[in-house]
C-alpha cells in the first residue's frame, strides 16, 4: 500500500478540498477566494509570478498559515485552527517540505528522519531505524545513516527532508520550492526522488519554478496571479496553449 491510500474514505472524495479561500496579511490580500480540490493520487504544480499566494496556499492547506474566510478540509476533515487535537492530526496526514532543510544540526542523518515518528507514533528504536534506512536507500542516500548534516551537500540534505517527511507516512505531500536553494548541479537529484514519488501514487501538491519539471509529471497544473486562480489544466493546455493574457506573459517572460 503507497502512502496515497492511508487516507480513509471514498476513493472518488477529493483529498484536498478549498472552497473560496481568504487570507489577508494586514491590508494585503494574498489569497482572493481560491476554489481547488485535489484528487488522491494526483499531482498538482502551482505556478506564477512571486507574490501569487502560491506558497501562502500550501501553508493554509498544512495548517501553518489561517485564513479569514472560505473553508478548507483534508481527507473530508474541516481544517479547525483552534482545535489542538484536529490540527496535530492534520499535522500526520499532511507532509511539507520547505526551501530550506531544515535538519537539525546535532542529530545524525538517521536521527533525524527517526525524530518525528518517535514523538508522535511512539515508534519503537529498533522499528524507526529499520524505516528511516528504507527511506534513505528510497531517496538515494543509504550509506548516510550516520552521517552529519554538515557532511551532506544541499541536495543531500534535502533528500534527508523527504525522507523525514515520508517517515510520517502522510497521505498529501507539500512541497514548496524544493530546488531553490540549491545549485543548479544539485536540482536535478531532488527532482528525480520526488519524480519516483509521482510515479509511485503519492498525491502531491507542489510550487515550483522549474517549468520543465512541472510539465513532466504534473496532472494537472495551477496558475495564480495575484491572489487569484486565473487556469488550471492538463501540463500540454497550460503549457501549449495558455488562455489568458496573464498567463502568455508569465511564461513569455521566461523565454
Amino acid at each position: 500500500m503507497n502512502a496515497s491510500e492511508n487516507l480513509s474514505g471514498p476513493a472518488a472524495d477529493p483529498v484536498v478540498r478549498v472552497q473560496g479561500l481568504r487570507k489577508r496579511f494586514g491590508p494585503n490580500e494574498v489569497l482572493k477566494g481560491i476554489d481547488l480540490e485535489v484528487d488522491r493520487g494526483e499531482v498538482v504544480t502551482i505556478i506564477g509570478r512571486s507574490g501569487s499566494g502560491k506558497s501562502t496556499l500550501l501553508r493554509c492547506v498544512n495548517g501553518l498559515e489561517t485564513f479569514e474566510g472560505g473553508a478548507l478540509s483534508v481527507d473530508g476533515r474541516p481544517l479547525r485552527h483552534g482545535d489542538a487535537a484536529a490540527m496535530r492530526a492534520l499535522r500526520q496526514r499532511v507532509g511539507m517540505i520547505f526551501q530550506g532543510f531544515n535538519l537539525f544540526p546535532h542529530l545524525s542523518v538517521g536521527r533525524n528522519v527517526m525524530l518525528a515518528p518517535a514523538l508522535v507514533h511512539r515508534r519503537p528504536g529498533r522499528d524507526g531505524e529499520a524505516v528511516a534506512r528504507r527511506l534513505l536507500e528510497r531517496v538515494g542516500l543509504a550509506e548516510k545513516f550516520d552521517a552529519w548534516p554538515d557532511q551532506l551537500s544541499g541536495g543531500q540534505q534535502q533528500r534527508v527532508a523527504i525522507a523525514r517527511a515520508l517517515a510520517m507516512e502522510p497521505g498529501v505531500l507539500l512541497c514548496d520550492e524544493i530546488t531553490s536553494a540549491l545549485d543548479p548541479e544539485l536540482v536535478g537529484e531532488v527532482l528525480r526522488v520526488v519524480e519516483s514519488l509521482a510515479a509511485e501514487g503519492m498525491t502531491l501538491m507542489m510550487v515550483t519554478h522549474e517549468m520543465g519539471f512541472a510539465r513532466k509529471v504534473s496532472d494537472r497544473v495551477v496558475f495564480m496571479h495575484a491572489g487569484r486562480i486565473h487556469e488550471v489544466g492538463p501540463p500540454e493546455q497550460i503549457f501549449g496553449a495558455p488562455q489568458t493574457p496573464e498567463l502568455r506573459q508569465f511564461l513569455a517572460a521566461l523565454h
